[in-house]
């Protein structure tokens, strides 16, 4: 009883939560999966997210891209693991920011807001991830999670062929 006297009288922060749909583009499987995270979350953790929600390791570097054409390449808006890490040379792009520091909303702002995810820049998989909903949630109860899986995930390292 301590406990609840304790919390009484404060408010409870309502946290904000947004629902991605993910596909994985170019690629013969279909599938699609829906992801909750809160909004304050880091892109780094969207990507920890999705590839995790698909089966793969988040072994590779990546990037979030406002152009879907070749990998993101023509993207004016872009969020990739390179900007925040300190190369010699520089990062390759530099207009684009980073994914450890950048929150979620810094990139999707509004309910329909798509980009092109990209992981693995040997084996190019591609990800459009969609914001689908907004949802305010109680600070209880709601965390980072798949709600909603259709199809097989495609394997992330598939067999040689001989």
């Amino acid at each position: 009883m301590e406990g609840i006297r304790e919390n009484e009288g404060k408010k409870m922060k309502n946290r904000t939560f947004y629902i991605f749909e993910i596909a994985v583009l170019n690629c013969d499987v279909k599938a699609t999966r829906k992801i909750q995270i809160e909004a304050e979350k880091t892109l780094y953790k969207l990507a920890d997210a999705i590839t995790k929600a698909f089966g793969f390791f988040f072994d590779h570097p990546f990037g979030f891209y406002s152009d879907f054409k070749r990998g993101g390449s023509d993207s004016k808006i872009g969020f990739e693991l390179f900007a925040d890490l300190e190369l010699d040379e520089g990062p390759s792009r530099p207009h684009f920011k980073g994914v450890e520091k950048v929150k979620i909303t810094a990139a999707f702002k509004t309910v329909g807001d798509k980009m092109l995810f990209f992981f693995d820049y040997g084996e190019n998989w591609e990800f459009s991830v969609e914001l689908k909903e907004i949802r305010e949630g109680e600070n209880q109860g709601m965390k980072t999670a798949v709600i909603e899986s259709t199809g097989r995930a495609p394997i992330q390292y598939p067999p040689c062929e001989r």
